[in-house]
């Protein structure tokens, strides 16, 4: 299966890096098209094309992944109509907040249409395998949907879900790699407060982050479980809990991705 990602970018760049380093697709059967140079260098040397002309990455391409900022969408798929159209070809489009009813105009889609179209929203862990994706089935049967899932899975978690919610899994997983930075990072600087030197406090948050999480999902228990096993009567856990709280913790979270939801 020949793919094409068009768009190196932060997540284009992302996607290729993790679709390598899984071995979902060999490295021969990849090209890389990205109109800025300086983005496409640190693909050289991994076996895969890379181009700065989309339509010499879409030429011979069964899978085609559209990766660019959402109001380039149009741009590209215009751009690329002529050597594709009429073509048997699964695209799935990675740009959030672009719907599906403008791509398949853009894509001229109709009743005799041969494109498989896919919405997807993954988040940047994708470079390292740990992304968790969303996929929507926009032109899709259940095979082609099935076989699109897999591949996704072979780079962390995917949902097939429905349109409506694609900007909701932004928010909490797209974004929200965003989010839980944010968190790792203001652990860190109390943990320097503490006493810990920097490099120290953000090795010993990152795996504290990483443990919870395995907890969570070796033992499938609501994450409230896990903190009654660790907040003993009147110990400082359930003080450092509620002096959080107090500051606004979970409603601030709640917050934040409604915000996220708005814009």
């Amino acid at each position: 299966m020949r793919t094409a990602i068009i768009g190196a970018g932060a997540m284009g760049g992302a996607l290729a890096e993790g679709l390598l380093k899984s071995g979902a697709i060999e490295p021969s059967n990849l090209t890389i098209a990205d109109p800025c140079e300086a983005a496409l260098k640190r693909f050289e040397g991994s076996g895969a094309s890379i181009t700065i002309d989309n339509s010499a990455a879409v030429a011979d391409a069964d899978t085609l992944f559209v990766v660019v900022k959402p109001w380039l969408v149009q741009q590209v798929i215009e751009g690329i109509m002529p050597h594709i159209s009429g073509r048997r070809l699964t695209i799935v489009v990675i740009a959030a907040g672009v719907p599906s009813a403008s791509i398949s105009h853009w894509l001229q889609m109709d009743s005799n249409s041969e494109f498989t179209l896919f919405l997807a929203i993954p988040n940047t862990a994708i470079a390292v395998m740990q992304s968790m994706t969303f996929l929507v089935p926009a032109v899709a049967g259940a095979a082609d949907t099935e076989a699109m899932k897999g591949l996704f899975e072979k780079v962390g978690e995917c949902i097939v879900t429905e349109e409506r919610l694609l900007a909701a899994g932004t928010t909490l997983a797209s974004c929200g790699i965003a989010y839980a930075m944010r968190y790792i990072r203001a652990a860190t600087e109390g943990g320097v407060e503490i006493g810990f030197k920097a490099h120290d406090a953000q090795q010993i948050v990152q795996q504290t982050v990483k443990g919870a999480v395995a907890l969570l999902q070796a033992t499938g228990n609501h994450p409230e479980a896990e903190i009654d096993k660790v907040t003993t009567p009147g110990g400082v856990t359930i003080k450092g809990l509620n002096e959080m709280e107090h500051a606004g913790f979970t409603s601030a979270v709640i917050r934040g991705l409604k915000a996220g939801m708005k814009a």
